[in-house]
């Protein structure tokens, strides 16, 4: 597994009973949905599914950084 994120609410900061997982492999994934889907954690059940976003470009969202640091600098006086 690659990166973990557990949604939270933003007024609380409690957990909302979801989350992601990013895994580098399309065998980690597999591994896991054998291991955990269907399993309970305390009274709720684990529900593993593959992402229906489409792939995202890596490219695109370097540059978009970029873009939004440089303005940062700019607004800031750097």
């Amino acid at each position: 597994m690659q990166r973990a994120l557990v949604v939270v609410d933003k007024k609380t900061g409690k957990s909302r009973g979801y989350g992601f997982l990013s895994f580098g492999d399309p065998d980690e994934f597999l591994a896991a949905w054998k291991q955990f889907n269907g399993k309970y954690v305390g009274s709720r059940p684990i529900s593993l599914r593959k992402s229906s976003w489409k792939d995202r470009n890596v490219d695109i969202r370097k540059a978009k950084r970029q873009d939004s640091r440089a303005f940062l600098d700019y607004k800031h006086g750097k």
